[in-house]
């Protein structure tokens, strides 16, 4: 590791050479550097711990730290000692909904156990039975019982004990330094990332942008979703992402259509799903003062049997689905929250110390009137208590407490809930050894591509784990680990110039004050999240799609070439995320418009509302027309074609588009002998 400074428009600037930096601390970036120092370990490589960096904007930030459910899940192959399971299977299940590469999902099956028992010994205290069996349970589109937990926890515990792992082989990590843009060399095949500018928030002051440089032969990248882009959302605060930065830097993204939306609490960001829901709790609306309580559910169900047995189902059917609304089915209580928070501008919320209620002529809640599904899985787990906070603490205490950790008493006060974003299931391109387009760059965990439309819960974090050790050992053992040329350092002064030479920089700070008419950075994100809630969230609509990307087209030039008014000196790191926030969002609202160009209909976790389309309900009315939503159903033919999206500065929408048939799973069969060779001779990395 080698640290020099380079000066440019009369700024020091630091620089730090390092063969790989990865950006991002939680559980997939940590994991990586462990397997990089034990890959290059076990090649004799000397003081492995060096060649490394682990650079992140927050250590203690982050969905792995800091988001999670009931028992939040790990999705790996089965490990009953009864219930057979395949890596074969394992794929099939992640492929079934399409748009997912078939030998990214095989890898993820055959490595997820490795990965699985790489957390057993690192600490993360996933729970076995006497025999050593670990035990598995059913989670949302999971034919098999693969899902375990380490509880609420489970992403926290890993992304700490993989630190500490980090920590105690003496890789290098630094905090604070959230990404400001990637500079490059090189055009087509021959580009690449060089260098990574970040902001030193430490130095950043009135006079100082604080510039940090970071030149790597290899990047990977492992920073998480963009989740600070809605309004209602489940992401950590302060969860940006660095999309737009790679974006910017021409990584080719994929499937950026789909996320994950569902139930969570709103006070607490935190996912309602599992037990918070299985236990029935009572979910009830009030006006904006937390009066006027109503019983809103009972308008769209016809009995409490019925209304009570959905409220369960949501527990392992906890993304919002669009096949699951129509014949009162679990997804149309979150149709239900929408409308009465969004449509009506009420609260709502759920009360653990009460069933749920119904008018007179449906009767008191019973149990036993509960449908099959549910009462067996109460009965089976002896959850048969009279309220919804008993059965939570005889099933899963520690529901209840991480609550209480964050102030949230759930014996004396109910909790307010809305449909948030929870998960981006698309990211960027990557091939089987978790590479990006540009040669040079990985990328792992969430912000990968790898999930297609719709994943059993819990496999984003196998997904993180195996991506982080494909990517690991491709570069310990194929990567080229060659000095910084001179391009290089050429590429690095051109691009610092002309970093600083950007209106963010030259006009923004000296646009501090409350005179100037440009935007706060705060209310250029403000604008950003309306617009995603709206448009691009759970539920789209052709039209507003297209206005919306017009609308986020208008902002961000505006934002880029008149720069914004900056309250603070630290305001310009806040400025520069804007920045690649707004691009983000022109990136998701280009490919919703492109997948309605090619005929999308619901799916996943969205609905496409049409005016022929399917009726959801009678009372769940479309506030535009009065007239009960519709939704075109799912057009199944577009599972085979992932559509994939590019910046390209000279399009009238900043972004290209272009189509690929999802990668097969493989069925590639060699014999001992010649695979054997394949891996002395490193020719599996060619293959």
């Amino acid at each position: 590791m080698a640290k020099k400074t380079l000066k440019v428009n009369g700024l020091t600037i630091p620089v730090t050479s390092v063969p790989t930096v990865v950006v991002g601390a939680g559980a997939a970036g940590m994991n990586c550097a462990v397997q990089l120092v034990k890959f290059w370990r076990s090649r004799g490589v000397k003081n492995p711990q060096d060649k490394v960096l682990v650079v992140t904007g927050g250590l203690a930030l982050g969905a792995s730290r800091m988001s999670g459910s009931d028992k939040q899940t790990y999705y790996k192959m089965g490990t009953s000692p009864r219930v057979p399971d395949t890596a074969e299977d394992f794929a099939k299940t992640l492929t079934a909904f399409g748009c997912c590469h078939g030998d990214n999902a095989l890898i993820e099956g055959i490595c997820s156990l490795r990965g699985f028992y790489h957390l057993v010994e690192a600490g993360v205290p996933f729970p076995h039975d006497p025999f050593g069996a670990f035990i598995g349970y059913k989670t949302d589109h999971d034919p098999y019982e693969r899902a375990t937990s380490a509880g609420p926890k489970t992403s926290k515990f890993m992304a700490e004990c993989l630190q500490a792992e980090a920590r105690r082989m003496g890789v290098g990590i630094v905090d604070k330094r959230p990404v400001a843009k990637f500079l490059t060399s090189g055009e087509g095949a021959k580009k690449r990332i060089v260098a990574m500018v970040c902001f030193d928030m430490d130095r950043l002051s009135r006079t100082n942008p604080g510039l940090h440089v970071y030149v790597a032969e290899n990047f990977v990248l492992a920073a998480g979703g963009p989740g600070e882009l809605y309004q209602t959302t489940v992401y950590p605060r302060g969860q940006y992402g660095i999309h737009g930065a790679a974006l910017a830097a021409g990584l080719e993204a994929c499937n950026l259509t789909e996320s994950q939306y569902g139930l969570a609490s709103i006070q607490f960001r935190w996912n309602v799903s599992g037990t918070y829901m299985q236990v029935i709790p009572r979910l009830f609306s009030t006006d904006a003062d937390g009066r006027d309580e109503r019983e809103f559910l009972t308008e769209y169900f016809d009995d409490m049997g019925s209304m009570a047995t959905n409220i369960f189902l949501k527990g392992y059917q906890w993304p919002f689905d669009a096949q699951r609304i129509t014949e009162r089915r679990s997804s149309l209580i979150d149709m239900a929250v929408h409308v009465e928070t969004v449509v009506r501008g009420r609260r709502v919320w759920m009360d653990f110390l009460r069933n749920p209620v119904g008018p007179r002529e449906w009767g008191a809640f019973r149990l036993d009137a509960l449908g099959a599904e549910a009462l067996d899985y109460l009965r089976a787990t002896g959850a048969m208590q009279k309220t919804p906070l008993e059965r939570l603490r005889h099933m899963n205490p520690p529901a209840i407490e991480i609550y209480a950790e964050n102030g949230i008493d759930l014996a004396r006060e109910p909790l307010e809930i809305a449909v948030c974003a929870q998960h981006n299931n698309g990211g960027f391109c990557v091939d089987k050894w978790w590479r990006s387009n540009l040669a040079g760059t990985f990328v792992i965990g969430e912000m990968a591509g790898t999930h297609g439309v719709k994943r059993p819960g819990g496999s984003a974090l196998n997904a993180g784990q195996v991506g982080a050790m494909r990517a690991a050992e491709y570069i310990a053992c194929a990567a080229p680990a060659a000095a910084p040329a001179p391009a290089t350092r050429a590429a690095v002064r051109e691009g610092l110039a002309a970093l600083l030479a950007e209106p963010v920089f030259a006009q923004g700070r000296a646009a501090r004050g409350k005179s100037a008419v440009r935007p706060t950075p705060a209310e250029a994100m403000d604008e950003i999240r309306v617009r995603m809630t709206r448009c691009g969230a759970h539920l789209r609509s052709q039209a507003a799609a297209r206005k919306a990307l017009d609308d986020a087209l208008r902002q961000y030039r505006d934002l880029r070439e008149g720069g914004m008014r900056l309250p603070t000196p630290k305001a310009l790191r806040d400025a520069v995320g804007t920045l690649q926030q707004c691009l983000t969002h022109v990136a998701m609202l280009k490919a919703i418009c492109g997948l309605f160009e090619r005929g999308a209909g619901s799916r996943g976790s969205h609905c496409v509302l049409a005016d022929d389309g399917i009726e959801m309900h009678p009372k769940l009315l479309d506030p535009e027309t009065g007239k009960p939503y519709r939704f075109r159903p799912e057009n199944e033919a577009l599972r085979n074609s992932i559509l994939c999206v590019r910046y390209d500065e000279r399009a009238a929408d900043l972004f290209s588009l272009r189509d690929e048939a999802p990668r097969p799973v493989p069925n590639r069969q060699v014999a001992f002998e010649p695979a054997w060779t394949e891996y002395r001779e490193g020719t599996i990395f060619t293959v």
